[in-house]
């Protein structure tokens, strides 16, 4: 599985849907800003860890999180 960050104007989200574009992203969310990936879980969980220090609960778990759901996004949480 691979996943997208997707940044908005209020939030950062990880979706495993399979986009084409970032056009196609756009389209799904209003406030999009921009897009990484789609990129392997565990690339995935290398950037978080090393850009987002104070991610909570870890990368690896919310990727976990995310996998293991019906959902397809998942508001990355942080330290508060």
């Amino acid at each position: 599985m691979k996943l997208h960050i997707i940044y908005t104007e209020s939030t950062m989200l990880l979706s495993k849907k399979d986009y084409a574009t970032w056009q196609d992203i756009q389209r799904d969310f209003p406030e999009f800003k921009a897009s990484l990936g789609p990129w392997p879980c565990s690339e995935m969980a290398e950037y978080l860890s090393e850009e987002y220090p104070g991610i909570s609960p870890s990368a690896q778990a919310q990727i976990a999180e995310l996998r293991d759901s019906d959902s397809v996004f998942l508001e990355v949480r942080f330290v508060k």
